[in-house]
């Protein structure tokens, strides 16, 4: 799926992702997939819709465009 990254906390790492189906998707730094554990607010990203440990949809392998 493709969206953008709306929120994005360094020192937490945690962010969330709209995805072009308009819902919001939370992750965690380890899942942007260049190893970075960084990724830049409003960037246009490309991602999986993964189950997370909390029982919710979370964004995972996280690929900038």
């Amino acid at each position: 799926m493709r969206g953008q990254v709306s929120t994005f906390d360094g020192p937490r790492g945690l962010g969330v992702v709209v995805g072009a189906d308009g819902r919001a998707y939370p992750f965690h730094c380890t899942q942007i997939a260049d190893g970075s554990r960084t990724i830049a607010i409003g960037a246009a990203v490309e991602f999986d819709v993964v189950p997370g440990p909390l029982g919710r949809w979370e964004a995972g392998a996280i690929r900038t465009l």
